[in-house]
């Protein structure tokens, strides 16, 4: 795990708030020049801390209202396919996530579709993927968004 300062740690909670700050307002936030603090961030990418900067978009703001959780319980458990099932999950726009759980299911995956018919073609191409059994909860509502990462406390 790297070093983490109080710096870092602002810098970190600045940047979850709002990707898009300009390095200037960051460097004034933090009491640093602009080119230390680009420093920093960009010490803060290499490091892995900082995976990406993404735009947020509303799935149902451009035609995707059907918002699904899917458990998927796969035929076959062996390293291939597992990864054809990963390279074939990874060709579906529709799937926002995808991950491997523990538990009775195999894989849990965040799907978004038009309608229920766009939802039952994603379905499909899980179980022509290798899935034997997928099971999917509606998403009705969010209850808590997606909030920013607890940082560690910052260390001197």
């Amino acid at each position: 795990m790297p070093d983490l300062d109080d710096v870092d740690c602002t810098l970190l909670a600045l940047l979850q708030d709002r990707g898009d700050t300009p390095n200037v307002e960051l460097a004034r936030a933090v009491g640093l020049s602009p080119a230390t603090t680009l420093r920093r961030v960009r010490r803060l990418r290499e490091e892995g801390v900082i995976d990406a900067v993404r735009a947020v978009v509303e799935p149902a703001s451009v035609g995707l209202a059907l918002d699904a959780f899917v458990l998927a319980t796969l035929d076959e458990h062996s390293g291939r396919a597992d990864a054809r099932f990963a390279r074939e999950v990874a060709k579906l726009p529709a799937v926002l996530r995808a991950d491997s759980v523990a538990g009775p299911e195999d894989v849990l995956l965040h799907v978004v579709a038009a309608d229920a018919a766009d939802l039952h073609r994603v379905l499909l191409a899980l179980k022509r993927a290798g899935a034997r059994r997928v099971r999917t909860m509606l998403r009705l509502q969010a209850i808590k968004p997606t909030s920013p990462v607890p940082l560690p406390a910052a260390r001197p």
